[in-house]
């Protein structure tokens, strides 16, 4: 085992288990960065509510953009794709950057909030559309896609033990968190103070990343909460019930050896699929509950309605997930998904207006559900060591989800109109519950049985003591 060097002010050692992954235990969140570890959940939560107002509230201020600036609903519609666009694009090479430690957490939060400030700035300032695709589309999305990226695989790094429910919290912020601006840009923006008040949008996006992200610290690699012992039986049922439903990553994958299992790709071309009718309710929900005649305070909401469901869901979806198995728990989310958007369509068909808001809350929650569980699903395949790199592989898809769900959608609308549209959703859903069967973890039992491990002849004693491991250590290898 290679030296491990620890500060003065902290014991730790490292642990191997029977598979041969490292744990680094001994040291509490205290000694590692001053404050219990709770707060790198809530200071993430808080930044992606900052972030939340660019997606979930932009079709709200469609109307506004379109008599203010004389731009199409096409450019407005690709202009959220463009946003979602570089969103997820940015998410791979700023988990790289992240990892190999040429851009710390707090770096991280501050561009992504100077770029959140300047999207707002070009919706409210641009002279033409082109100039709002690089404003909003470019700066926003990436600056959304650096405080996203840098948030939710945060949580992970500091829950290992028990990750699905604080992955979800604080995934549930970008979504409930622009409900009041989905209402401010609804009632209360209009072509005469746009220009105002999107300015002071900006204003609060920045300050609340910015001051949010300067606090933002990683804990060491393999760290492990020091109440947690790894190759133990726990006698915390709670955690002891998530490490057997969701038991960790067999070892620390690199992205280059997650690209060499075909777990990845199927991980990213199902989140394509349940992204893509997420991005399509998003974009399309109002417009078509104007369409179908609904008032302008219902369809604001029911947006708002499914906003606060798609946020809650996260964290509710994670905790659920923690108890019965993130894979099992996907596959009732795409299955939900799916059938939401047909509940839609058939509320929105026949002007029923509660069932409307019903299935657009179901929507919400299908829709938000599947991003924590592939976030914290990724990191129970792959490891937390390389899980912002390994989940920006798989948030990638994004990349094309943004594109089919809000650019693509207004084409088949177009051409099939509203019905054709939700059928081909809903269907999309159903097929990605399908596909969601096929996930299983890389390395796991199947391929490599414990029996076969043979002990190490000279374990590490569980006394050791000292503030510096010099000395390289013999591993320790436990049945669990």
């Amino acid at each position: 085992m290679s030296t491990a060097n620890a500060p003065a002010t902290a014991r730790f050692r490292e642990v191997t288990d029977a598979n041969g992954r490292v744990y680094r235990v001994g040291e509490s969140d205290r000694d590692i960065m001053g404050r219990p570890r709770w707060t790198m959940v809530l200071l993430p939560w808080i930044a992606m509510m900052g972030i939340s107002i660019c997606e979930y509230a932009f079709g709200a201020a469609e109307d506004t953009l379109h008599d203010a600036h004389g731009w199409s609903s096409t450019n407005i519609f690709w202009l959220l794709s463009v946003w979602v666009f570089f969103q997820a694009a940015v998410a791979f090479p700023v988990g790289q950057l992240r990892e190999s430690e040429k851009l710390s957490a707090r770096s991280a939060m501050l561009l992504g909030a100077l770029g959140a400030f300047l999207g707002f700035l070009a919706l409210s300032h641009a002279p033409n559309v082109f100039w709002a695709y690089l404003g909003f589309g470019f700066f926003g999305g990436s600056g959304a896609g650096f405080v996203y990226a840098t948030s939710v695989n945060m949580v992970g790094k500091w829950y290992p033990e028990r990750k699905g429910g604080k992955t979800g919290f604080v995934n549930g912020g970008f979504a409930y968190g622009a409900v009041p601006f989905v209402f401010i840009f609804t009632s209360y923006m209009d072509a005469d103070n746009y220009t105002v008040v999107l300015d002071w949008v900006g204003v609060y996006a920045l300050l609340v990343v910015g001051v949010s992200g300067l606090f933002f610290k990683d804990p060491p690699k393999n760290w492990w909460p020091e109440s947690v012992d790894p190759l133990q039986k726990h006698t915390d049922e709670r955690t002891a019930r998530a490490l057997r439903k969701n038991p960790p990553a067999v070892r620390q994958y690199t992205p280059a050896e997650a690209r060499r299992t075909p777990v990845l790709y199927l991980m990213w071309f199902c989140l394509l699929c349940t992204a893509g009718v997420n991005i399509f309710g998003i974009a399309f929900q109002v417009p078509f509950g104007d369409d179908m005649g609904f008032a302008g305070g219902i369809v604001a909401t029911a947006m708002s309605l499914k906003a606060i469901v798609n946020g809650t869901g996260r964290g509710v979806i994670g905790w659920i997930s923690d108890l019965y198995g993130r894979r099992q728990t996907l596959t009732f989310v795409c299955v939900v998904l799916g059938l939401a958007q047909f509940g839609v369509l058939w509320s929105g068909s026949i002007g029923n207006m509660p069932l409307f808001l019903f299935f657009s809350m179901i929507s919400g929650f299908g829709g938000g559900a599947i991003f924590p569980l592939f976030a914290a699903m990724t990191a129970d395949f792959f490891g937390e060591n390389h899980n912002a790199t390994n989940y920006g592989m798989v948030y990638s898809s994004k990349l094309v989800s943004g594109l089919l769900g809000s650019g693509m959608g207004a084409v088949v609308i177009a051409a099939w109109d509203y019905e054709g549209a939700f059928i081909l959703a809903g269907s999309i859903g159903l097929f990605s519950a399908v596909l969601s069967v096929t996930l299983r973890q890389p390395g796991g039992p199947e391929k490599q049985r414990l029996r076969d491990i043979s002990p190490n002849p000279q374990p590490i004693s569980r006394d050791v003591e000292g503030a510096e491991l010099t000395e390289p250590v013999p591993e320790e290898v436990r049945r669990i």
